[in-house]
């Protein structure tokens, strides 16, 4: 369970987040549904221990995730809103890379990627160079480094932007198929997509 309680972020005189408070259980998808410069994409930083709140705390299963620190990030997927990844690494060699960084053992990696790959629909081309690839293509391997590790907690922050219909209805299906053994917390400005899983 997550639980956050009166969460709040301020840059200068810009309120980001004010006095946020709510709780989410395994088995549930909260999406958070929001104009751009809503806030979104500082609650789900907090959320995923990038970013300090000003005030307010995030515990996971009754600890606090700053205090847990590793223990909380190593349940943890995020796909933050501007992914980045190495160009010159295919698809799979990206997957395995992370894999190593996020200190998975090499053949559960090697298992996990294949299976995500075509979960994702980039199964054929995993062998192609990532600077090769569309912005839905980059967004869907972002989508697979966060599930990486069978994270307990997911967090996305507008996981569908650059998704054509087709992708994100795939997205859409497979989110729900994850869903019942975990925490799925999900940002978006498209209203379809929230109404359809969370």
């Amino acid at each position: 369970m997550i639980e956050v309680s009166h969460l709040t972020k301020q840059y200068g005189n810009h309120l980001a987040v004010d006095d946020v408070s709510f709780t989410v259980a395994d088995g549930q998808i909260c999406g958070l549904l929001g104009p751009n410069g809503a806030g979104k994409t500082t609650l789900m930083r907090m959320l995923s221990a990038v970013l300090r709140p000003d005030s307010g705390r995030i515990w996971y299963n009754h600890g606090d995730i700053h205090e847990l620190n590793e223990a909380y990030r190593s349940r943890l997927g995020y796909l933050p809103q501007h992914f980045g990844c190495y160009p010159g690494f295919t698809g799979r060699r990206f997957l395995h890379y992370l894999g190593a960084l996020k200190g998975l053992e090499r053949d559960h990696v090697k298992e996990r990627t294949e299976w995500l790959l075509q979960e994702v629909g980039l199964a054929q081309e995993a062998d192609r160079k990532v600077s090769t690839y569309s912005g839905g293509m980059k967004q869907r391997l972002g989508i697979a480094q966060a599930l990486l590790n069978d994270p307990r907690v997911l967090i996305l922050d507008e996981p569908t932007a650059g998704l054509d219909p087709r992708e994100r209805v795939r997205f859409r299906n497979l989110i729900s198929a994850l869903a019942d053994r975990r925490i799925i917390l999900l940002s978006t400005h498209i209203v379809s997509d929230v109404e359809y899983i969370a």
